[in-house]
């Protein structure tokens, strides 16, 4: 019989929600704002690490905080209306949900803003903890009993091995179905249209589902 709290973990960027339009028209937004070219183009071709890990790659160290609070203040006039659902997301959700088990969505984007693209696109999670990266996310995995944990980057693979459960990897972002399973991916997916049945499957086989 499963716990009511055991829970599915997705990642946010590339895996539940495309997001590289709005994060674009940020970038540039930040350039407009700040004077410091960004290459928008480039930068959300690697989306997934933290935010301050790219304005490195454009701002001096003594500049990037500010340039963070600069990027996170444009953020929800730029990102958030053009933002859609990665292929597979509102039903990858629903499969969750049909099993009795929690969405947690674990990111590296500050939780608050995480929140109003789901709001926005009508996804629920019952849990999102942001600003978490790579191993970084593994205690917020094991915090809310996290099961698994589904993500694009090499870096949830990473996080799920931390925690010590198995990382679903989804082929929609800046890795390689090859790069994701060198990372330690028990399950890699072109997208997640075929993560219903693959839930279904491991669920019932590891004694999770709900009934």
């Amino acid at each position: 019989m499963q716990s009511i709290m055991t829970a599915v973990g997705f990642d946010l960027d590339m895996t539940l929600i495309d997001s590289r339009p709005g994060i674009w028209a940020t970038y540039r937004a930040l350039t407009a704002a700040t004077g410091v070219h960004v290459d928008a183009d480039l930068a959300v071709t690697r989306l997934g690490p933290p935010l301050r890990q790219e304005l490195g790659e454009w701002f001096p160290p003594e500049e990037i905080e500010r340039a963070v609070a600069t990027f996170r203040a444009l953020y929800p006039d730029h990102a958030v209306a053009p933002t859609v659902p990665m292929p597979g997301a509102v039903e990858a959700l629903a499969a969750v949900r049909e099993l009795g088990l929690r969405v947690v969505v674990v990111t590296s984007k500050l939780g608050r803003l995480a929140e109003l693209h789901l709001a926005h696109l009508g996804l629920h999670a019952d849990v999102v903890a942001g600003d978490l990266f790579a191993a970084g996310k593994a205690a917020a995995l094991a915090e809310h009993s996290v099961r698994w944990y589904v993500g694009d980057h090499v870096a949830d693979m990473v996080a799920a091995t931390t925690a010590g459960i198995p990382g679903v990897a989804v082929a929609t972002g800046p890795c390689s179905v090859d790069e994701l399973r060198a990372a330690g991916a028990s399950h890699t997916l072109p997208d997640l249209m075929e993560f219903p049945p693959l839930l279904r499957e491991i669920a019932v086989g590891s004694g999770r589902a709900a009934g």
